[in-house]
């Protein structure tokens, strides 16, 4: 008896539409016309059919007798040695395509992302001005947008001209920022298109390509990879929030040697050799850093790494002067943080000069607005500003962990940016999930965790003096 997977399209009523009809493509009609999101170009269809009709169905498919782009592709056997189950692939433009079905089994099957709501939402649903909300969710700069990228937006000409594909006056301002020559920089709509960007020229959908993450990290890499239909290699970080996990002994260590085995079993041709390996430094959600031997080991294997540093600026630790000398290190940046820029959509990538040629030609025209680049590169500019505004909130930061430490039912966690992960103790009566919507209720909005590694785990930006100071108001009254 056949061994039908379980993620192909699948339809067990095909010789009851069929009406017992002897047209074996009369019978694929049928079928994918009472079901057209089955029908997807690079999609499997599995029938059901009379014992009769594969044969049938097989001459009307390869006999180009008006097969819709069906292959045949194999029938097989059922429990009684009785020809009944036909494999067929769709090819080119479906029926599918035209319902409106997506095009491919792992955009089938891909959870839709859910993000955080607009602060502007929260307010309304509370009933309270939305200023008085403090917003601390999303790793945001509390000060907002630099002086400096204010009076650049507001200076800028030529909105109604397309901006510079290239970015120039960016490129070059973040040249001079980082140390490194303009040609190895991309400028993106957020580090996110960047990420987007080496899927697509560096994995082919559903053809079995893998990348390795290491989670608990930011969600963009595992939704980037199900969006590009490659496969995930999770391999769990050294610690984690979960008592049961490891709790407080737990680090969030990268674990290299299990990464390295990866490696060295696709090198004895066990499984497929990993194309890219994902690393955030520091870590979203916890603020941990990747130490430099970490780094050296990860660089000497056969992949490309992407260092994901947007938090940089609140750690000090900067390895992008590390790009022309390593062929196979990414590191990528945002403006969504340190600059107060969320809103613009805008972010940088330093890569491998061999990797430029190709993002150059794949990468979105116009994908960096004119408002974008202007505020950007007035910020860069202006970093001394800036800075100003990170040292302050790195400061709170330190204040955070020490206040946060003295409630016995909280522990923080140590991090490098902008956020401190907590873990609400077991017992008292408090969750995490009751923490949040508590703060929630007075308009303190912090992120609060479910998924694997991070139970009953809350993670809080760090706010304004005052706004901290709200903070530990409300937390201290739980």
């Amino acid at each position: 008896m056949a061994v039908l997977p379980p993620e192909v399209a699948w339809h067990e009523d095909a010789a009851a539409l069929a009406g017992g009809g002897t047209d074996g493509l009369g019978v694929v009609r049928q079928v994918l016309a009472a079901a057209p999101a089955l029908v997807v170009p690079g999609g499997d269809v599995w029938l059901e059919v009379d014992p009769s009709h594969p044969p049938l169905i097989r001459a009307a498919v390869e006999g180009g007798g008006g097969g819709g782009g069906l292959r045949w592709v194999a029938s097989h056997l059922d429990f009684m040695g009785k020809d009944r189950f036909v494999h067929l692939r769709v090819e080119g433009e479906g029926a599918g395509a035209a319902s409106g079905a997506p095009a491919t089994r792992e955009l089938r099957r891909l959870a839709a992302y859910t993000p955080i709501l607009p602060h502007t939402v929260v307010a309304a649903s509370l009933g309270i001005p939305e200023a008085s909300i403090i917003k601390l969710d999303a790793n945001e700069n509390p000060y907002g947008a630099s002086a400096a990228a204010t009076a650049a937006l507001a200076a800028t000409p030529y909105l109604h001209v397309y901006p510079d594909p290239e970015s120039r006056d960016l490129r070059s301002a973040l040249a001079a920022y980082t140390g490194v020559d303009a040609a190895h920089i991309l400028v993106g709509a957020g580090a996110d298109e960047l990420i987007d960007l080496l899927f697509r020229l560096l994995v082919t959908p559903g053809a079995g390509d893998t990348v390795v993450n290491f989670p608990p990290t930011f969600g963009m890499y595992q939704f980037d990879a199900d969006v590009n239909g490659a496969e995930v290699i999770s391999l769990g970080r050294g610690g984690d929030c979960d008592a049961a996990n490891g709790g407080l002994d737990g680090d969030f260590r990268v674990p290299i040697e299990a990464v390295e085995a990866v490696f060295a079993r696709a090198a004895a041709g066990e499984c497929a050799r990993p194309k890219m390996v994902f690393v955030a430094s520091p870590n979203n959600p916890d603020g941990s850093l990747l130490p430099d031997a970490d780094l050296e080991r990860l660089l000497a294997l056969p992949t490309l790494v992407v260092l994901d540093e947007a938090y940089m600026e609140f750690s000090g630790v900067d390895r992008a002067g590390l790009v022309p000398r390593h062929p196979n290190l990414v590191v990528l940046r945002t403006f969504s943080k340190w600059a107060g820029l969320a809103g613009l959509r805008v972010g940088y990538g330093l890569f491998p000069l061999g990797l430029m040629e190709h993002l150059w030609k794949c990468k979105q025209p116009y994908n960096v607005s004119v408002a974008a680049q202007a505020a950007a590169t007035a910020a860069v500019q202006a970093a001394s500003e800036l800075a100003g505004q990170v040292a302050a909130m790195v400061a709170q930061r330190e204040r955070f962990f020490v206040e946060a430490k003295a409630l016995p039912w909280l522990t923080p966690y140590p991090s490098a940016a902008n956020y401190v992960l907590c873990r609400v103790a077991e017992g008292g009566g408090r969750t995490a999930r009751g923490v949040k919507e508590a703060l929630f209720a007075q308009g303190i909005l912090v992120r609060y965790y479910t998924s694997p590694g991070l139970s009953d785990c809350i993670r809080i930006s760090m706010g304004t003096p005052e706004q901290m100071d709200k903070v530990f108001s409300a937390l201290a009254k739980l």
